[in-house]
């Protein structure tokens, strides 16, 4: 099973967090994983689009990345990153979402931590990738 991370690298501390979560929960259910950086969560959904149109697309994807900032700008940013992601997994891509809102980076950072985000976001796809394979059957 290979599994493309893309890791939106604006709050660098988070993304660590949140892309240790997930490679964690990636090895623990034997998939092998590629990871890509963007410059921030809006970039995200282009990536994914992006390499499922590859010669080689990957069997599934994780979305890792953190929104803070003034309420209604990170709203906007937040819903609209969403919005792109859940277009792809409603196309049949195997996705799991771990981008994190939050009032500010430290309040990212532990909630990626305590929520284990990555993590959540690595054991969706794998869960997804599997549903596929055996709808496939």
């Amino acid at each position: 099973m290979n599994i493309l991370i893309v890791e939106a690298r604006y709050h660098p501390e988070v993304a660590d967090a949140l892309v240790d979560g997930a490679t964690a929960a990636l090895e623990k259910g034997g998939a092998h994983f590629t990871r890509v950086a963007v410059p921030g969560v809006l970039e995200i959904p282009a990536a994914i689009a992006i390499a499922v149109r590859s010669a080689r697309p990957y069997d599934g994807y994780v979305a890792l990345g953190s929104v803070t900032g003034p309420a209604h700008l990170a709203d906007m940013l937040y819903a609209e990153t969403l919005r792109g992601l859940m277009a792809l997994g409603a196309s049949g891509i195997a996705l799991g979402s771990g981008v994190v809102l939050a009032a500010d980076e430290g309040a990212a950072h532990d909630l990626a931590i305590s929520h284990d985000i990555g993590g959540g976001a690595g054991r969706a796809a794998l869960a997804l990738v599997t549903l596929g394979e055996r709808g496939a059957r």
